[in-house]
């Protein structure tokens, strides 16, 4: 029969009872026989995670040189050893082609450790029962149908139904994203439910928190929701980020640039008479001059260095291009548990009988007020508090540590919650203990849903009168007690008092805290052993206390900055609907409707494109919802980050523009998903990097804009030169010098340039927008045509005077010398560079000089002088390339001062 369900995802299992399930995977309670089990493992395969085939090393650096711009500088290389045989000048532009391919093959082969981390999830051993017996056997072993024997601390080896359930919670974090513990049972589920809800499965990877069980496997490997994860990760392709589809379209304008001059060029050169030599010349000179080598160097570089700057802002990058795609970024779709909330459960308000109570502060940290009527109380003269606050600390199984300033929590979320605030009264776990040591418990499960403890009113033994704390589900505590304890008197509890509890307990509810009721019974004498009977029917109610996981401060800053910078925030969770609203509108993100995923998968892909600009929250989510959000943000156009830390966002992370992981809470499998990881899990480290983001995508601009200003100016000039028939004014060992050496050294600091604004007050640009815009591109051809014509016309005045070489030596010092000159145009677009202040950026000042002394070295160093074709020349000619350099710097500073906005078209 287990071979006729082989395909066992088809079956709904948490709506089948445990019989039932049994019966479908043709088992029993005691287990597989060893030879049905290996039977099976032939069947359905070992329990494992499988792995897609890595790409070879050596196919990564091959895809390095398919690039148009690649090709065109390696026929340069070919024409340049062969034809031309000058094997200096094609060694050099070889070189150039190698260091960008090694720069991008080391990024890319840093290849995705998301598989590892995963399989890391699976369980080295497990126990199971076979042939009625508990053995320990390798968790690969496992098959559909065995019998697996669950126990506290735990990881459990398969996707499994529960058949027997004691006191059992399981830590289902990595999956749901929720940090608080599930408590399991073993009765069917009717209807649909999400993983968040399926209380009687349980799943491969999860650990067991407390109590212990038995559970029928159904399925293993690939085939559980980890392994279908897994498949997911695999299959997702992280898409192209705005940086690389930009940096691949400004290549292939290039490369038809290149090959449209180079073409004219030659065309002209053989109308003019050109032998063939000089037409390969011409032709190597003109790709050499038009293609910017130095581009993929400096993005590299000014994206490393973006790199060092997140990190201090607590995001550390861990894909390059992430540090650029953030300041594309539209939405931010965020978990909330530990991003936008502290992840640190807080009890937040008690209800004695007539009397609410707010409590200040938030998370672990004991420290906070009580507020009654928004005033001050002393705890230590109220007593019907202090004995809430004593039954929230005794009725507890977790500690609460605290190293310095950092607390630590050692159990439940919801019961370091009641710890903290028992703390904040001045009541101490231990001395309590010690005062009222505990004699016997009834656990909390799923079905009493209530806890109970016995203690001894002193320290003189278990034959005095005991006291019965008892904390639970609001409705069944309610339903044991006999009286109510109001302002210290005893009195019974009548159904209009109940009724005041309930409506109290709908309120406290419907403000998203969870609602616990807190009571006591005192024992003549102490039981030998604590049974329900001795809590039925004969607790006093002390109150309710309402518990929620409070929204970080920070969290509602960061939203509101968000919202002025246009981005649209998206809250995602496994928590529920009430839960979530309540957090969005604390937080101000409260403009658009809920949704839970129950809900999702009743409408289509298409009906959901069409309601997702609406919606700003997802509640009760599952991994597959958040695919499916991803994708229809997209399809609307929106550049999506996504935050994750569970094992269930790592396809997200991979499928979103970029991926955010949590460095704190989150899995190996998120982390190495990602493009990001937040060191302190906080959404305002999120909202800082986007800022980042798009000063790091400016200064991009600033520096692709100064490097083809030099190739366009470069081009203009040789077919200024061919056009008027004299001889090239440089040749093109010395353009990859200006490309390389001189743009280069300043380039990089133009990457660092502070920002100028604040660029949160300004609207996202849109994704379609490239680096270069129709402005700069304007702005591009008025600066390479003033280069172009000064540095032809002084090559012109120098050529009969001084020669050949002279002439050349000065046309090429002065192109380097308009470089620097650029080099301080570029820092602004609009901006005067005194209003920015000359060394306000002191890197691009360093930059300039040590360009100006290796420029000394190429014109008076001799063994340069025979590899770059100069010679040397005097202070004349200098005082000429400088008059004429600066001349750049004065037309674009008038022009800033008469209309700066000239070249502003296409911007934004």
């Amino acid at each position: 029969m287990a071979q006729e369900n082989r395909n066992n995802s088809q079956v709904t299992w948490h709506n089948l009872s445990a019989e039932e399930a049994l019966k479908v995977l043709d088992s029993s309670r005691s287990g597989l026989t060893e030879k049905e089990a290996q039977k099976r493992l032939g069947t359905f395969g070992r329990n494992e995670l499988t792995e897609k085939a890595k790409r070879p090393a050596i196919l990564i650096f091959l895809r390095q040189f398919a690039s148009p711009l690649i090709y065109i500088l390696l026929a340069a290389v070919m024409v340049e050893f062969f034809i031309i045989q000058k094997p200096t000048d094609a060694l050099v532009i070889l070189a150039v082609v190698l260091i960008n391919s090694i720069i991008g093959f080391i990024q890319e082969s840093k290849a995705e450790q998301a598989m590892e981390a995963l399989k890391r999830l699976a369980v080295p051993q497990a126990k199971i029962l076979r042939d009625g017996e508990v053995i320990q056997s390798p968790a690969s072993n496992i098959v559909p149908g065995d019998v697996i024997v669950l126990e506290a601390g735990d990881k459990i080896p398969a996707d499994a139904r529960l058949i027997k359930a004691a006191g059992m919670s399981v830590d289902e974090s990595i999956l749901t994203g929720e940090s608080v513990p599930v408590e399991k049972f073993t009765a069917l589920i009717e209807g649909k439910a999400t993983i968040a809800d399926m209380e009687n499965m349980v799943h491969l990877g999860c650990a067991v928190v407390n109590g212990s069980g038995l559970a029928i496997v159904t399925a293993t490997g690939m085939n559980t929701e980890i392994g279908k994860i897994t498949s997911q990760v695999q299959e997702t392709k992280p898409p192209p980020t705005p940086l690389q589809k930009n940096v691949s379209k400004l290549g292939r304008y290039i490369a038809f640039l290149v090959l449209g001059v180079v073409s004219a060029l030659i065309i002209i050169g053989i109308i003019k008479g050109y032998g063939v030599e000089d037409l390969f010349t011409l032709a190597i000179a003109a790709a050499v001059s038009a293609i910017p080598e130095g581009l993929p160097v400096m993005v590299t570089v000014v994206l490393a260095l973006g790199m060092r700057r997140m990190a201090k802002k607590n995001a550390l990058i861990r894909k390059l291009m992430a540090v650029e795609t953030m300041g594309a970024v539209t939405v931010i779709c965020s978990d909330k548990t530990g991003t936008l909330t502290k992840s640190e459960m807080t009890l937040r308000q008690i209800y004695l009988p007539g009397r609410t109570i707010d409590i200040t502060g938030a998370g672990y940290h004991p420290q906070g007020e009580f507020l009654e009527n928004e005033q001050v109380i002393d705890t230590s003269k109220d007593d019907n508090l202090l004995l809430a606050l004593k039954i929230s600390t005794l009725c507890n199984d977790s500690s609460l540590k605290i190293d310095g300033d950092t607390p630590s929590l050692i159990g439940d979320p919801t019961e370091g919650a009641l710890l903290v605030a028992g703390m904040k009264a001045g009541l101490r776990q231990k001395t309590l203990q010690e005062k009222q040591p505990r004699l016997a418990e009834l656990p909390f499960t799923s079905e009493k849903r209530y806890m109970a403890t016995l203690h001894s009113c002193d320290n003189t033994g278990d034959n005095k009168k005991a006291m019965i704390y008892v904390k639970g589900s609001v409705d069944k505590v309610l339903e044991m007690c006999r009286t109510v304890s109001e302002n210290g008197d005893i009195r019974e509890l009548t159904v209009e008092k109940i009724a005041e509890f309930e409506s109290k307990n709908l309120e406290m509810a419907s403000q998203a805290l969870r609602v616990m009721a807190l009571a006591y019974v005192e024992c003549s004498a102490s039981p030998e052993e604590l049974t329900h009977d001795h809590i039925d029917g004969k607790l006093t109610l002390v109150g309710l206390v309402g518990i929620i996981d409070p929204a970080r401060p920070e969290a509602k800053r960061a939203v509101a900055d968000c919202k002025q910078a246009g981005i649209k925030v998206v809250m995602i969770t496994g928590d529920q609907k009430a839960t979530a609203e309540a957090i969005a509108k604390e937080i101000g993100l409260h403009n658009g409707s809920a949704i839970t995923g129950l809900e999702l998968d009743n409408i289509s892909d298409e009906e959901l494109g069409k309601r997702i600009d609406s919606i700003s929250v997802f509640a009760r989510v599952e991994p597959l919802h958040k695919l499916r959000i991803v994708k229809a943000l997209k399809s609307k156009g929106y550049v999506v980050a996504m935050t994750g830390d569970g094992v269930n966002d790592g396809p997200a992370l991979r499928s979103a523009d970029i991926g955010i992981a949590m460095g704190i809470k989150g899995t190996d499998v998120a982390r190495e998903a990602s493009d990001m990881v937040l060191t302190d899990d906080n959404f305002a480290s999120i909202v800082a990097a986007v800022e980042e983001g798009r000063v790091m995508f400016s200064n991009i601009r600033r520096s692709v804009f100064y490097l083809l200003s030099t190739n366009i100016g470069e081009i203009l000039l040789w077919i200024v030169s061919i056009l008027a028939g004299v001889p090239l004014p440089v040749v093109a060992v010395q353009i990859l010098w200006i490309n390389l050496v001189t743009d280069g050294i300043c380039t990089i600091p133009l990457g660092l340039e502070p920002k100028h604004s604040n660029v949160l007050k300004e609207p996202p640009r849109h994704s379609g927008k490239g680096i270069v815009y129709q402005g700069m591109f304007s702005r591009i051809v008025f600066i390479a045509l003033f280069m172009a014509m000064g540095t032809f016309f002084i090559f012109n005045w120098e050529l009969p005077r001084a020669g050949l070489d002279e002439a050349r030596t000065i046309a090429f010092c002065l192109l380097c010398a308009f470089q620097w000159v650029n080099a301080l145009n570029a820092r602004s677009d609009q901006q005067s560079i005194f209003n920015l202040g000359i060394f306000s950026n002191r890197l691009l000042i360093s930059g300039i000089a040590l360009a100006i002394l290796l420029q000394m070295l190429v014109v008076y160093a001799p063994p340069l002088q025979s590899l770059f074709y100069t010679v040397p020349i005097g202070l004349e000619a200098w005082g000429i390339i400088i008059a004429v350099a600066f001349g750049l710097l004065l037309v674009e500073e008038i022009r800033k001062r008469i209309a700066p906005q000239l070249f502003n078209k296409g911007k934004s």
